[in-house]
């Protein structure tokens, strides 16, 4: 039987060959079929990459860069016909006929994304690719998008080349003009131009775009976002005369000794056919901001004799320099003029002198080592997907200057040119990043196979050298962009290696990262990202001489960024490391509402994507991961940045002497700028304040001496906070705005140290199995059987509806997911339910008043529990919880607590301990201790997936009152934690998995729910998918025992 089915080697390697070249060749033919999976037909009559800038009749125009001004600039933008289609089968075929009916066709607005105008659905997703893995192949169904919109050529065009603009469509876009098909483009977030001169016609003209949703060149935009389609920058027509300013490349820099300021530049002018001017002149001047001229030079040119591009050189002495500080720019004013000296054309840009070099382990600004406190930044609206506008860019950087940011990596992709602009104009280090991600083949070093990888595929190679080409060409005249990132998550093939050195080559001003380099050569900066804190103390250790500066580090998910401060700490102690871009700055939701009204921000599946959810279910809310929610507003986390980014130190020198040192961090600023205060609390309240003046220059360090008023040793707990605010105003920052903030404990006083002595005339009985007390007007019971306090009372009203018990969980974080907390930690959710007393002693009354104990064992985890009730003669009630799983190999506890529950009106919340953010043990530092007063109802943080939320620490006394000031007040013995929330944790925890649970799907109660612990869990955030908050914030140990005191208060 065997022989049968005997194949020789032979027949077998020849059938083999045969069937790899059928494959080979089959592959082949479907690529040249289909243009929109061909890596190598990645474009079809684009013009080749240059700056941005328009064309003016002055300077005085030029200047404002106001596209608005020019006339040579006309905007398409508005509202366009548009026909959807599911497939590409289902799609109009003769879209771009000038004598096609419109009739049926629907509109949209230009710029847009089309999956939020109601056509298709929104997708998202992290590294998993909608089709297959299969490059350049598309195997789903490809919705696609055609637009038609009839424009007229403005009036003196005639003589003009006229090209037409897109600023970005996401897909593959054929371009048709009057029924001529003009290019094609598949990159999107870069500009796509066309020169659709001899296309046109008098009077109405058609612009007809048909675009694909997918492509091949979405294997290379397998970008963390959302996937949206559709022209989505603006679209505009240009018309530049026969001879014009096409390109220019201005390089401002600093001499050695960071004075004087070197000016490099280059222009290239392109003439166009039926041009008559072959001689003429290219000048450049520098105007200061008051218009002054502080340098100019002239080019003569002949186009008969020379080349196309003209060079520049000079000198502007004692600059003015641009950093992130003072980020002071020239206007560069670039004109075109005739053999006879007459302007033809003039254009202008902003140029600010600065350096960039790396030397002695540090990325230096011009000269001086700067820290990275940066951020990530996609383009991202709640109304409109990636659709920008100044507002929109405005709002975020005023919210990143107010936070104390300086950098801004564009991930993943070229960002819209006015973000950069902005960023020239108001201070911020931009690491400008090419539209390269494919992360759903594979990232260094988390793949095996290369060989199907696009970035080791000859046939990618081009695509890949456009992007990046496209990314340095249009940006390469900003101030702000201090270097290049090459792509992000895409392999690290020969195309990787071999553009670093090209740019290397043409702009040696900037540093040029690649995260996916890790240490190979092709990269100026280690950039890494969620290093381990080991891995950060290792290279900090290691004598390695790149700076390090993550690329992304301290994952935003959710209720995150702990131990934030503990990164920061190893960085100031660090030779080589400077900082890096937290992931990331906005959550990626969207504004929607339920069927009855109700507004929320959805994520993920509830976007009428249901069939594209992530992949991987425990990512299901991708794209949460933001340090400000998506409606805007800061997430608490946020000010937590703010604290450890602030550029203003104080510490105790000698408090006893009234002496702080203070250190100034800012690279470029004295603090004389800065309005200082200090303010003295007492007992969490306020007590006294006045100002202080800090004369210190950049990066140093000084002691002064406060003129503070005397404390007594009288046993009151003594706070000083320090403040420093802005003096004047920016169009980012108002002035009087806290930019650094810090609190000392000062004088010997200690709240814990001294309990006032509890007084009144305690009685009490026992009947059965119940134990009656009473003092005064205040009364309760302990049932002696099961253990517990179940009535507390002040004439007889109670705010308790339920009363003290054991709590040990939390509401699980997306951290907490990722560490898989809820799975390996989840016997403590219900742990407190199934105990059984095994002991209860009442002890004899004392001038200490009643103890009574109670044993318990917590059954399902067979644990030991001890409570102890200590009624204090004044009838109020010390409360002790105590655990013990000494021999019992059982997972960490997420919390050591207790929980209780009021009635409804207990509304009013008064507290002193760490306020008024929500704060936890590794995410406290920008808390300060102090009395505070607010309502139950905002200690909820609606995070866009909720989870864990208003806790507080460093508690020391917390009470929740009625509208008459009656109620409960929880005092304790040792520092506390709470959360008195309108949830209790059932409420809010979704179980073993996250689900896609958002804010409307929880409901508040009436009631309150207090947790009164020892402290929980830190909350992590090195990563989100598996790093654990750091030991010292876990509850490791094998006993713990807390003791807080109950009261009722009247009229508090």
């Amino acid at each position: 039987m065997s022989a049968v089915f005997e194949v020789k080697p032979q027949i077998m390697k020849k059938k083999t060959t045969i069937l790899v070249l059928l494959l080979c060749l089959a592959s082949l033919t479907w690529a040249q079929q289909n243009e929109w999976e061909n890596p190598t037909r990645y474009e079809w009559n684009k013009e080749k990459p240059h700056v941005d800038f328009a064309l003016y009749e002055n300077a005085e125009d030029a200047r404002t860069e106001d596209y608005s001004r020019s006339p040579w600039i006309h905007s398409l933008n508005g509202t366009w016909k548009f026909r959807y289609a599911s497939s590409i089968e289902e799609s109009v075929k003769d879209f771009y006929r000038t004598d096609l009916s419109e009739e049926g066709w629907l509109e949209i607005a230009v710029p847009s994304n089309w999956e939020l105008k109601g056509f298709g659905e929104p997708i998202i997703r992290n590294i998993q690719y909608v089709f297959s893995p299969n490059p350049p192949f598309i195997d789903v169904e490809n919705p696609v998008g055609t637009y038609r919109t009839w424009f007229t050529v403005p009036a003196g065009w005639d003589e003009r080349e006229v090209m037409l603009h897109f600023g970005s469509i996401s897909g593959y876009a054929r371009v048709f003009v009057n029924g001529k098909q003009v290019g094609m483009t598949k990159a999107s977030k870069s500009p796509a131009e066309f020169n659709v001169t001899s296309f046109l016609k008098e009077g109405k003209n058609l612009l007809a775009v048909q675009v694909y949703r997918w492509h091949d060149g979405s294997y290379m935009e397998d970008q963390d976002f959302w996937r949206l389609s559709g022209i989505e920058r603006d679209v505009y027509l240009q018309a530049y005369p026969k001879l014009t300013i096409w390109d220019f490349f201005l390089r401002a820099g600093l001499d050695d000794n960071y004075k004087h300021g070197v000016f490099r530049g280059t222009v290239d002018l392109r003439e166009f056919s039926g041009n008559r001017m072959k001689q003429g002149m290219v000048k450049l001047e520098l105007l200061d901001k008051n218009g002054k001229k502080v340098w100019a030079q002239s080019r003569r040119f002949d186009r008969e004799k020379q080349e196309e591009t003209l060079s520049f050189s000079g000198t502007v002495s004692r600059v003015n320099q641009w950093n992130a500080e003072h980020p002071y720019l020239y206007d560069c004013v670039l004109t075109l003029a005739d053999a006879s000296g007459k302007p033809q054309s003039v254009t202008a840009c902003k140029v600010g002198f600065r350096r960039i070099e790396i030397k002695n382990s540090k990325l230096l600004v011009n000269g001086v080592p700067v820290y990275i406190k940066g951020v990530n930044r996609h383009e991202h609206n709640d109304s409109l997907g990636h659709v920008q506008s100044r507002d929109i860019m405005m709002t975020d950087l005023k919210l990143m200057k107010q936070l104390n940011m300086n950098a801004v990596r564009t991930c993943h992709y070229p960002n819209h040119p006015l973000f950069y602009k902005l960023c020239d104009k108001y201070g911020f280090y931009v690491v400008d990043e090419a539209n390269i991600e494919t992360h759903g083949m594979g990232s260094v070093p988390y793949f095996k196979d290369t060989i199907p990888h696009p970035a080791y595929r000859p046939e990618w190679y081009a695509a890949h050298v456009d992007r990046i080409t496209r990314l340095v060409e249009r940006d390469k005249n900003h101030a702000c962009v201090i270097g290049w990132s090459l792509g992000n998550e895409c392999g690290n093939g020969k195309v990787f290696h071999d553009e670093y050195k090209r740019l290397k080559a043409y702009d040696p001003d900037r540093f040029v990262q690649f995260e996916q380099a890790w240490e190979d050569w092709n990269t100026d900066v280690v950039c890494p990202m969620y290093p381990s804190f080991g891995r950060m103390k290792e290279y900090r250790n290691s004598g390695k001489t790149r700076p390090y500066i993550m690329c992304e580090y301290a994952h935003a998910q959710g209720n995150s960024n702990g131990n934030i401060k503990d990164l920061w700490e190893v960085i100031y102690d660090s030779p080589n490391m400077q900082g890096g871009f937290i992931w990331d700055f906005m959550d990626q939701g969207f504004k929607t509402q339920t069927e009855d009204g109700r507004i929320y921000w959805t994520y993920n599946g509830k976007m009428g994507s249901r069939r594209w959810l992530e992949d991987k279910k425990t990512e299901l809310n991708t794209g949460t991961d933001g340090l400000i929610s998506a409606n805007g507003v800061p997430k608490p986390q946020a000010y937590e940045v703010k604290k450890v980014y602030q550029y203003i130190h104080f510490k105790a020198e000698d408090l006893s002497d009234e002496k702080i040192s203070v250190r100034n961090l800012y690279d470029f600023t004295d603090l004389s700028a800065y309005d200082f205060r200090w303010q003295l609390v007492k007992n969490g309240v306020p007590a006294d304040s006045g100002r202080f003046e800090v004369r210190l220059k950049p990066h140093a360090s000084k002691e002064v001496k406060l003129s503070l008023p005397e404390i007594p040793a009288d046993g009151n707990e003594h706070y000083l906070n320090l403040y420093a605010y802005t003096r004047e105003a920016t169009e980012l920052i108002p002035a009087g705005f806290e930019v650094a903030r810090e609190q000392l404990k000062i004088g010997t006083g200690d709240f814990f140290a001294v309990q006032p002595k509890a007084e009144g005339q305690l009685t009490a009985e026992v009947k059965g199995n119940v134990l009656s007390f009473q003092s005064g007007r205040v009364s309760g019971k302990i049932d002696l059987k099961k253990g517990v306090l179940f009535q507390y009372a002040l004439d007889g009203k109670s705010p308790l509806s339920q009363y003290p018990e054991p709590a040990f969980w939390r509401v699980p974080t997306d951290n907490d997911f990722g560490n898989k907390m809820p799975l390996l930690c989840g016997v403590w959710r219900t742990a407190h339910v199934n105990r059984s007393v095994r002991k209860v002693s009442v002890g004899e009354q004392d001038a200490n008043g009643i103890r009574v104990t109670v044993d318990w064992m917590l059954e399902d985890v067979l644990v030991p529990y001890t409570m102890e009730y200590q009624i204090c003669p004044d009838g109020s009630v010390v409360v002790t919880g105590s655990i013990d799983l000494t021999g019992r190999k059982l997972p960490e506890l997420p919390r050591f607590g207790m929980r209780m529950e009021l009635k409804k009106d207990y509304e009013r919340l008064v507290y002193y301990g760490r306020g008024p953010e929500e704060n936890y043990t590794d995410r406290c530092n920008s808390t300060f201790v102090g009395r505070y007063e607010d309502t139950v109802s905002n200690q909820f943080y609606p995070y866009i997936r909720p989870q864990e939320t208003g806790n507080k620490t460093d508690v020391r006394w917390v009470s929740l009152l009625d509208a008459q000031g009656f109620g409960l007040k929880v005092t304790g013995l040792q520092p506390l934690a709470f959360t008195a929330l309108h949830f209790t944790p059932e409420d809010l925890d979704p179980g073993l998995t996250r689900k896609l649970q958002h804010t409307v799907d929880v409901i508040p109660q009436k009631n309150v729910c207090l947790h009164v612990d020892l402290k929980q869990r830190g909350l992590g955030g090195d990563n989100s998918w598996g790093m654990y908050p750091h030991n010292e914030y876990r509850l490791l140990d094998k006993k713990y025992s807390y003791s807080y005191k109950l009261q009722l208060v009247d009229g508090e």
